[in-house]
């Protein structure tokens, strides 16, 4: 059965609003963004929000969440073109090479993962999304022979994470993949 024009109209604003919402988390910060002014960027009034959500912060986790989500399913994109675990390490590290840790995208992480020490919803999702990738990376590693998958994955997650937290701080950054390259070798 086809979406009706009423439902087709409901999806793209809801869509909308969540676009809206990725573009103002990294301008403004995740407290700074209102019903007014996600409203506004979005194009609707702000009555519309509530109707679609029940909260702001219930339309900043659905955005993030599923910024998060195609973000990861990206890295894993690179994984599998990796032939051995060095070049998995390779690659993860090229994969955000384009990241400057002051950059919209890595500016979204750093706020999701401020919020979700806040908000116990969020940072169970957040937890999922993550334990899902260190997962489904502890299991490529698993299968390419490296002692101990499961902490070789998480430390690798987290040593990534820990690599734009720090660019976004500044100063020169040592190349982390050598090091790293040396936990799977």
């Amino acid at each position: 059965m086809p979406e009706s024009p009423a439902a087709a109209r409901g999806r793209e604003v809801r869509e909308r609003l969540l676009a809206a919402a990725i573009e103002l988390i990294p301008e403004r910060g995740w407290t700074a963004v209102s019903t007014r002014v996600l409203a506004e960027r979005a194009g609707v009034t702000p009555s519309v929000v509530h109707y679609h959500f029940p909260s702001v912060t219930a339309v900043l986790n659905e955005a993030v969440v599923g910024f998060m989500r195609q973000a990861l399913g990206e890295v894993e994109g690179v994984l599998e073109s990796a032939a051995t675990p060095v070049e998995a390490v390779d690659a993860m590290f090229a994969s955000v090479d384009r990241y400057t840790g002051a950059d919209p995208a890595s500016l979204i992480f750093v706020e999701a993962y401020l919020a979700a020490t806040r908000d116990e919803h969020l940072r169970d999702q957040v937890a999922q999304i993550l334990g899902e990738f260190r997962g489904r990376f502890e299991s490529w590693l698993a299968d390419h022979g490296v002692p101990a998958p499961e902490a070789t994955a998480a430390v690798l997650a987290a040593a990534v994470d820990g690599v734009l937290l720090h660019r976004g701080l500044g100063g020169d950054q040592p190349s982390s993949a050598e090091v790293l390259r040396r936990l799977v070798a």
